[in-house]
């Protein structure tokens, strides 16, 4: 039978959420239902609030949040990887494919007063959205967990770690010795450093604007930090490699902070060396118009972008676990603040001012 749940829904675009009562539809054939423990709080769904109404292409009222853990509390007949009681993650990464993007899944949620009876009367679009008590989602994005590891500060596995430690060992595949710049310590770039550490890259680099995040980098690895703010960071790095960084990422993605990941990685010689890479993490805000100058590929340059990290989750979350264990993937230093859904604009407000270090998640009841 349909499950009443809470859940955080933006109504309007760049206005603040409403918490309300919705009504989730059992499980389809090939969808799982998850009871929440926690779920992370991530700067795309920023972008999301803040997208103008032309933007939002009719997509409201809608359901928020991508990176959880849970039980399962009801699932489809063709689900056969996770039942009833086990523990979960939850992503919005294809757990065997990444490369094949997961269909919406369109959900007429019934809301109760105070929403306006129209927006009762449509569909709110989610897609493992965990910014809620429950959620329905493909068994394609949900995952199993061992029953010891801890359900809070996992839940970030599903996307800082997933994009930002994905980034180094798959999309990058840095190796010892090599030199890493991370451009924007948040919960993504966190990820993306401590995962550099575990591979021994030397030097490691942060670059940020705020000195708190660049000290709290240094106990993820970061080896060398940079405030942007105060030094020209493409010198900095440029000085502290010897002509350039073998990698540099930029996990804000501002226009800025695209161009100087490009001109902080090295160049290379003509038929002999090919030059450092820039990896582009983080998502542009809305309406912002990218500065990369194209002639800084004639210097044997690359460019490119991740797709949450080139995870499968299925074969890279073991990995992550067991580097929670071992004490290299530091989730319960990451996660620095958490809120209850009742607070979900408080939370959006801090992410927005900058007062989060790290990773900060919801926690249900």
């Amino acid at each position: 039978m349909p499950t009443k749940s809470r859940a955080a829904i933006l109504v309007e675009s760049r206005k603040p959420l409403v918490v309300d009562e919705v009504t989730f539809p059992d499980p389809a054939p090939d969808q799982v239902l998850v009871k929440l423990y926690a779920s992370g709080i991530c700067h795309s769904q920023l972008h999301q609030i803040q997208r103008s109404p032309e933007e939002q292409r009719s997509k409201l009222p809608a359901l928020l949040g991508h990176e959880s853990t849970g039980v399962v509390v009801a699932k489809g007949r063709d689900v056969t990887h996770v039942k009833e009681g086990d523990r979960v993650f939850t992503t919005w990464v294809d757990r065997n494919a990444p490369e094949s993007p997961l269909p919406p899944v369109s959900h007429a949620l019934n809301m109760r007063p105070p929403i306006p009876a129209v927006w009762r009367e449509q569909s709110i679009w989610a897609s493992a959205s965990t910014w809620a008590e429950h959620l329905v989602a493909s068994e394609r994005v949900v995952l199993p967990m061992d029953d010891d590891v801890d359900t809070e500060v996992t839940s970030v596995i599903g996307c800082a770690v997933t994009t930002g430690s994905g980034a180094i060992i798959n999309t990058l595949r840095v190796g010892p010795g090599q030199s890493v710049a991370v451009y924007g310590v948040g919960g993504i770039g966190m990820c993306a450093i401590s995962a550099a550490a575990v591979v021994d890259a030397y030097p490691l680099i942060a670059v940020d604007l705020d000195d708190e995040k660049l000290e709290f980098a240094k106990g993820f690895g970061a080896t060398h930090c940079i405030n942007a703010g105060k030094v020209d960071p493409v010198e900095a790095i440029t000085d502290l490699t010897g002509g350039g960084a073998d990698y540099a990422l930029d996990a804000v993605g501002h226009p800025t902070t695209q161009d100087q990941i490009l001109r902080s990685v090295r160049t290379g010689a003509p038929g002999l060396e090919r030059g450092g890479t820039a990896l582009l993490i983080g998502l542009p805000p809305p309406g912002a118009t990218p500065l990369i100058n194209t002639n800084l590929f004639a210097g044997g340059r690359y460019f490119t972008r991740t797709h949450a990290g080139d995870c499968l989750p299925d074969r890279d979350f073991p990995t992550f676990v067991r580097w929670y264990r071992e004490g290299k993937l530091k989730l319960d230093d990451l996660v620095t603040r958490r809120y209850s859904l009742d607070q979900v604009n408080e939370a959006v407000a801090d992410l927005e001012e900058g007062k989060i270090l790290g990773r900060a998640i919801f926690t249900y009841a």
